[in-house]
Order: C-alpha cells, then sequence, then structure tokens
C-alpha cells in the first residue's frame, strides 16, 4: 500500500517514537492523554525522561493497570499525584540515549532497528496511521511516494533523509504552574 497524501497536523513525537518502546500493550484501555520530552523547570529533553500524563480514574481497570503495570514498570522513576483524576509517571530513557537524541533531532530512521520494530507492532493495528510511521522510520522505501505527492525531484528528500519533521520542543513540553508543583511535591512517592 503506497502513500496518496501527507499527515499534515501536528502530533507528540514522544508519543509516536517513545512511547511505544515501553511495551505497553496497546489495546489497553488505559493509554496517557498525553507524552512530553520535558516538564517545565522540572525535568529537560537532555535528562532523557518521557513524562507521560495519565487520567487516573479511580475504577478497578486503572488501579489494576496502575498497580501491575505502571508501578512496577523497570523505567519508572517518578510519579507524581496532580488531584484526584491526573497522575503523572516519568520514565528513564537514559540507557537508550543514541535513540533518545535521534527523536529530539528528528533522526526517526536512524532509530535502531529493534526499537523500529517494537514501534511498528505497537501500531499494527492501526492501519490508518502505520504507513505514515513505517514511512518515518524507513523513508528510503517512501522516497518515491512524497515525491509525487510533493511534486519535488526524489534526489531533494534523499539529501535531507527524514520524511517526518523534528519535535515541536514547546509542544513537548508539559507546563504546570509553579503553584501547582509546589502542591504536588508532598504527593510524589518515593520510588
Amino acid at each position: 500500500m503506497g502513500l496518496n497524501a501527507l499527515y499534515t497536523k501536528y502530533f507528540q513525537k514522544s508519543k509516536i517514537f517513545l512511547y511505544p518502546v515501553l511495551d505497553i500493550k496497546k489495546g489497553t484501555n488505559v493509554v496517557p492523554s498525553e507524552t512530553y520530552f520535558s516538564w517545565s523547570t522540572r525535568y529537560t529533553p537532555e535528562d532523557m525522561k518521557l513524562v507521560c500524563v495519565y487520567n487516573t480514574p479511580n475504577t478497578p481497570t486503572f488501579l489494576h493497570f496502575e498497580k501491575q503495570i505502571l508501578l512496577k514498570h523497570n523505567r519508572l522513576c517518578d510519579y507524581y499525584k496532580v488531584d484526584s483524576t491526573t497522575s503523572i509517571y516519568v520514565f528513564d530513557f537514559s540507557d537508550l540515549k543514541s535513540d533518545w537524541h535521534h527523536v529530539l533531532n528528528g533522526a526517526y530512521s536512524k532509530i535502531n532497528s529493534n526499537l523500529k520494530r517494537t514501534i511498528l507492532s505497537y501500531f499494527k493495528d492501526n492501519t490508518a496511521n502505520v504507513i505514515y510511521i513505517t514511512s518515518y522510520l524507513h523513508p528510503e522505501k517512501y522516497f518515491s511516494d512524497y515525491a509525487d505527492i510533493l511534486a519535488v525531484d526524489i534526489k531533494l528528500l534523499q539529501e535531507v533523509g527524514e520524511l517526518c519533521n523534528k519535535p515541536d520542543m514547546e509542544k513537548e513540553k508539559l507546563l504546570i504552574d509553579v503553584k501547582n508543583l509546589e502542591s504536588i511535591q508532598d504527593s510524589k512517592l518515593s520510588l
């Protein structure tokens, strides 16, 4: 199946290229409402922490997922209860420094092969988007399609080497007022 249109809306690069690496199976009813590379002055992109915001209803399904998956995850390094319906889980990616920086720099094709497989496996049932994600991870297979859609010479795309824009670091930063940050300090659980 070839591409016949561009995906033009901005999407969280952290959610597409890093969240799947957590290997939390897609299809579960619990997914983060958003993911980020940074959090105000708390974490910078250089800290290599994936910040995930979850709606946390007090339901048996969520409580089981939180206890069995999130709080036991080997990458979990911080947890904050913001209020009765929102929690923030922070996952450490420092062991994947090279791949983290590839994502930050928009060099998605340079992500290592194992992580590419994990990402594509996560999205395999989402046929509407998997073709785009595949094209970002393996652009060499799609230069011709994109050249046709954009009406440009294929050599131009080959020179650029990537088919997806870099992350917008302002959109990939969680913003919470300082007042709110101070109020959640007492709610931080030690891991």
